[in-house]
């Protein structure tokens, strides 16, 4: 299995997203494909930069007025004052104020854009849900219909082409499964068309809806409702950075250098084997409880249970009723042996009751190898995982019991000596 681990160490935004995809090894030749088939003018950019002394990719999207420069803007630059509700109304304050004049896009028609752009079905179908994701968010912030969400066309424009373009490296870079560790929301507050709010605003809270956040750094706006929409896009899972070969990385830029904390989202792309089952099966448990048997009678029912077939026998002292001591007889056998394994216990001992039911057992498969000790042979019983590697070694009692006996020696020298003789042999197979 494939994956992709974002590390959001400073947040997260849609062209820090596509700087990673780029750094870690998508043609950057993918992304301007998807931004030219949306057809909505802009172009992207694409230049190393340096965070705190690390190289990273910086990806900028540009508008046809725009010059192919850094933008003055951090990578925040989709947050908050890029959508409005009422389609005539002034545009809030934001970095792209030389457009406040610029007209509106209600939903609708950015989701028709990205549906008669020549993408594949999986990049249109991960880009709708991020831009529907949006637009649910804020019409449940402002409590108003979905239909009557609008999008500053500026902004909106910035947006298609991230999201866009997210979903087309992350298809091109084969992902299987992504996952990411816990956000740096950032900390302080942003201006937007709202006023003053604190970080995170109120639709990047909407959108990460349970991901586990903190805030650490600089006070400034680390995720973006851009950043959040792709993370939900993704279907992200959060948890710590699993086993996995790491076969590339990239760090993608955000625009803004902040001192002490890189202003950088890292992507780890690894193969991570597919988890194989472990092979389970019906097994039958009997039990019974008895008190008033010779325990040497006890000792001869055990050893005709197993030599029946039982894959287990154990006894347990227990107290009973009226403070009554009694030994608890448990049968582990095939559920087919369950019949045969009752008789004896009826036909052997005083017990008149029993109780019996099916489980699941899980176990690895095992194999035996014999090795050669100075006293004789042993039978190394070894247990594998799915995989193959060996789960567990160790030396077979009877043979190591016989051993003992027959030359005089204690049988914890005569099991160590069989282990020493495997370890030796197995060159390294056994973990």
């Amino acid at each position: 299995m494939r994956i992709g681990y974002l590390e959001c160490f400073s947040g997260i935004s849609g062209d820090m997203l596509l700087g990673a995809l780029v750094d870690a090894g998508v043609p950057f030749a993918c992304l301007e494909e998807a931004a030219t088939a949306l057809n909505v003018g802009a172009r992207l950019e694409m230049r190393k930069v340096s965070r705190c002394g690390l190289a990273a990719t910086k990806v900028d999207v540009l508008t046809p007025d725009q010059q192919a420069i850094e933008p003055a803007h951090t990578h925040q630059e989709h947050a908050h004052g890029e959508h409005s509700h009422q389609a005539h109304s002034s545009s809030a304050p934001h970095e792209h104020s030389a457009h406040t004049h610029a007209a509106h896009r209600p939903l609708s028609t950015i989701l028709e854009i990205i549906r008669s752009a020549p993408l594949s079905a999986a990049v249109k179908e991960r880009s709708i849900r991020a831009f529907q994701l949006l637009g649910e968010a804020e019409a449940a912030i402002h409590s108003i219909p979905i239909d009557n969400v609008h999008f500053h066309e500026v902004g909106a424009v910035d947006t298609i082409v991230d999201i866009v373009c997210s979903a087309a490296g992350a298809e091109s870079l084969g992902v299987d499964r992504w996952l990411a560790s816990p956000l740096n929301v950032g900390s302080g507050t942003v201006v937007c068309q709202h006023g003053t709010l604190p970080v995170p605003a109120p639709a990047t809270l909407a959108l990460l809806a349970d991901a586990p956040v903190y805030a650490a750094g600089d006070p400034m706006e680390r995720v973006t409702p851009t950043g959040a929409a792709v993370l939900r896009m993704l279907n992200v899972d959060y948890q710590p950075l699993p086993p996995m070969r790491v076969v590339a990385s990239g760090y993608g830029a955000g625009g803004r250098e902040t001192p002490g904390q890189p202003n950088l989202l890292r992507l780890l792309v690894g193969e991570q084997e597919a988890a194989q089952p472990i092979e389970s099966e019906s097994i039958a448990v009997i039990e019974t409880v008895i008190d008033d048997c010779n325990p040497q009678v006890l000792a001869y029912v055990s050893d005709l249970l197993l030599d029946a077939g039982a894959w287990d026998v154990y006894r347990a002292s227990v107290q009973m009723k009226k403070g009554r001591a009694g030994v608890q007889i448990t049968v582990l056998c095939r559920p087919n042996l369950m019949p045969r394994l009752r008789d004896i216990l009826f036909r052997e001992t005083t017990t008149i009751g029993l109780r019996w039911r099916l489980e699941n057992k899980l176990a690895l498969a095992r194999e035996f190898l014999k090795v050669q000790t100075p006293r004789g042979e042993v039978r190394i019983k070894i247990a594998r995982w799915p995989n193959g590697k060996v789960a567990n070694a160790s030396p077979e009692y009877e043979d190591c019991r016989l051993l003992a006996t027959l030359h005089s020696v204690p049988l914890k020298q005569v099991i160590a000596e069989a282990m020493q003789i495997y370890l030796a042999s197995a060159k390294g197979e056994h973990l």
